[in-house]
């Protein structure tokens, strides 16, 4: 039967669908119409520019940890990536690049002022980006001016900021790309431009197609009934999705996106690094290489939970589907010591008195969920490096993929500060003495 509110259905807009059983069914198709363009063409509030304005007024600043970069986007001012080298009673050694610099003043004005004085102007098409699957209108700002690049003549580095409506946002930064030689795309999510019909953030309507079996038909094609059958044995193992995980609103579609923190001009966050416990150090070391204390990190689609002599595991979170996780590796520790018998377990560093002290162990953990690239079990080097930190109990997790489902973990903390040195020769920790 069909719904009799919502979408049209007109009983002679239909068409004749033939399965291979030359079973004969009539579909009645949805009027789609759109009623999202009446209100775009209605709007008569502030310009993107207009809206955005408070975000370039605060001085404020996101942040996004990487792997080796952090980078620094200062709405409206310069946007820079940069490495800092913090080694023990040395100064800090900073590698940086600014990949764009703001040139002028009153950097939304240009754009907003013409949009205003030329109707036509409005009616142009905003750009669009594919998001995670979904195409996303975004305003545009360009920052050029920034570091001379030596592959490009010593032409600046220059960057297109992408600002995204998102209403849950604190204006984080979703993704730095190098889209051609020193030329960036910056993505950041902001409430900002919601407001704003042109830019609100609509998942793509799905409506129903209605099919009614022609005389000398069955109610089903046989295929689809046999398909379904195979469909619920499948399912009937796996019917662990929690009753509150199904539960979701269209807007929630990128509630699985890592949100670093903006942050002002007189605090500076590490983010990308979670807070763990409030255990004392003792305890929390404990834990920790007991394998009951496990670290959870990582940013974008993928976080990652690593247990110390137990696993690697690297899932996503879902409200509609639940959470999927993939067995990156497990801890053997014969396997791990044969492994390194072959590779470097620990690394050191050369203090200037001439003494030398663990910089970071290596761990390997095999045996994995299989690949299907490489019909091979999933590996993983763990690496577990020292990191100072004002918070004494933050962690920073990183994935890198160098080959095909063999992978390296970075772990950094300064909880693995104070039981480096515990290292044997095969790079295992036991608890400090």
């Amino acid at each position: 039967s069909q719904p009799t509110t919502g979408v049209l259905y007109k009983e002679d807009n239909y068409i004749i669908m033939t399965t291979v059983d030359k079973e004969k069914y009539k579909c009645i198709l949805p009027l789609v119409a759109s009623g999202s363009e009446e209100e775009e063409k209605d709007y008569k509030g502030p310009t993107p520019g207009e809206l955005l304005e408070p975000l370039f007024k605060q001085s404020s600043c996101s942040y996004r940890i990487e792997s080796y970069w952090t980078y620094e986007v200062c709405h409206g001012k310069h946007i820079r990536q940069y490495h800092e080298e913090k080694e023990t009673g040395q100064k800090i050694n900073i590698q940086e690049y600014y990949l764009g610099n703001m040139m002028i003043k009153s950097p939304l004005s240009e754009p907003d002022q013409e949009e205003k004085e030329n109707p036509k102007e409005s009616a142009k098409e905003i750009p669009t980006k594919n998001i995670e699957g979904q195409m996303t209108p975004y305003y545009p700002v360009e920052m050029g001016n920034g570091t001379p690049c030596s592959l490009r003549q010593n032409l600046p580095r220059s960057s297109t900021v992408m600002y995204v409506c998102h209403p849950e946002a604190k204006h984080e930064i979703l993704s730095v790309a190098e889209v051609t030689t020193c030329e960036y795309e910056v993505v950041i999510l902001t409430p900002l431009l919601c407001s704003h019909p042109k830019y609100r953030f609509r998942a793509s309507p799905v409506n129903d197609i209605f099919c009614q079996s022609l005389p000398g038909s069955p109610l089903k094609p046989h295929n689809l009934e046999q398909l379904e059958k195979q469909q619920e044995m499948m399912k009937m193992p796996f019917r662990r999705v929690k009753e509150e995980e199904t539960h979701s609103t269209k807007e929630e579609k990128f509630s699985s996106i890592h949100k670093p923190v903006a942050v002002g001009s007189h605090q500076l966050l590490t983010v990308g690094t979670t807070h763990i416990s409030k255990l004392t150090d003792d305890q929390l070391i404990k834990e920790f290489l007991s394998g009951s204390y496990c670290f959870h990190g990582g940013v974008g689609w993928w976080k990652y939970e690593f247990c110390y002599g137990k696993y690697v595991h690297q899932y996503h979170e879902d409200k509609e589907t639940g959470k999927t996780s993939v067995v990156v590796g497990t801890w053997s520790k014969e396997e791990h010591i044969e492994w390194s018998r072959k590779n470097a377990a620990r690394t050191f560093y050369l203090r200037e008195d001439g003494t030398q002290t663990v910089r970071m162990v290596s761990h390997f953990y095999g045996n994995g969920d299989v690949c299907d690239l490489t019909d091979k079990p999933r590996q993983v080097t763990v690496k577990l490096k020292c990191k100072e930190s004002d918070s004494p109990h933050a962690v920073t997790i990183y994935m890198l993929e160098p080959h095909s489902c063999q992978y390296i973990l970075g772990v950094e903390s300064p909880v693995i500060c104070k039981i480096l040195d515990t290292a044997d020769e095969h790079g295992l920790l036991s608890v400090p003495s």
